[in-house]
Formats: structure tokens, C-alpha cells, sequence
């Protein structure tokens, strides 16, 4: 185990953690290819410290720096009698890849949502994302399901 592997703790997310938070999802929307409006951003940010929301979030640090974050959501499902728990961002800094920052953020979801006694825990990446895709195919399971998408007019 490394130095850093060894100082860094899970936690969840803090108010005062939203700049280094802010910047880290920018660069998560930049290597997905996407631009979320601010108002997205800031929607997000809010549900995290909203009691009444299913939407969560973490990060890890070693007390002074953040070095990732992961976003989770917990729903309900029809293939289950309860929630699901859908890992929808998951971040770490490119500075400390590779040294298992990553799997760490996995497992306090993973506890989280076995807390919750949900049924499942699932996640989606790029088809292109092969070193996300090493440690995920080390930790869970590929299912083959294809994603397809439908985007709906919300301005009406």
C-alpha cells in the first residue's frame, strides 16, 4: 500500500469542498464530452446537502486535499422489491490514478448502499473508457446491457 493509499479516507461531501468538487466536474464533463449549464451544476451541488433527495456524494481525502469525488444516486426499481443504487460519477484526480483512490469511492458506495439493504449496485462508462473498464471488470461484473438514449423536451 502506498503513502497516499494509506491517508486517504472517504467521506461525505462538505460545503467547503465545493470549489476543488467544481473543478474536478468540469473535468469529468470535459472527458465526457458534455457541457452542463451552471444551473445543473448548482442543482446538483444543492441535493447533495437535501435531506428529502436520493442524490449523494462523496470524496476522498487525506483531511487537506480532495483527490476524487463520486455521485450517487439511490432509486426505486421495478426489478426489485428495494432500491436500487445507481453510481453515476465517480472522479479521481489524474495525479493519483492508479493507486486504487478509485476502488475506495466504489466501496463507501457500496456500503452505503448495502446500509440501505438495496438490491443492486450498478454503474455505466464509455465504451472507450479502458482503464476505468480494468478496475471495474476487476471488482463487478459486465452484464452486456447496451445504454440507448431518448432526449426529452423540458421546456413545455
Amino acid at each position: 500500500m502506498t503513502a497516499i493509499q494509506q491517508l486517504i479516507s472517504i467521506r461525505p461531501v462538505a460545503q467547503e469542498d465545493f470549489e476543488k468538487w467544481s473543478e474536478y466536474w468540469d473535468k469529468y464533463q470535459e472527458f465526457y464530452a458534455v457541457n452542463l449549464s451552471e444551473e445543473t451544476t448548482r442543482a446538483t451541488w444543492a441535493r447533495f446537502f437535501d435531506a428529502a433527495e436520493p442524490v449523494h456524494c462523496a470524496v476522498a481525502t487525506d483531511g487537506q486535499r480532495l483527490f476524487g469525488f463520486v455521485n450517487f444516486v439511490f432509486h426505486r426499481s421495478t426489478w426489485g422489491r428495494n432500491d436500487f443504487c445507481y453510481l453515476e460519477d465517480l472522479y479521481v484526480s489524474p495525479s493519483v490514478r492508479g493507486q486504487k483512490i478509485g476502488k475506495k469511492l466504489i466501496e463507501y458506495v457500496q456500503r452505503q448502499a448495502s446500509e440501505r439493504q438495496c438490491e443492486r449496485l450498478y454503474w455505466h462508462t464509455q465504451e472507450t473508457n479502458h482503464t476505468a473498464q480494468r478496475l471495474y471488470d476487476w471488482i463487478a461484473e459486465r452484464p452486456g446491457v447496451i445504454e440507448y438514449r431518448m432526449a426529452l423536451d423540458t421546456e413545455h
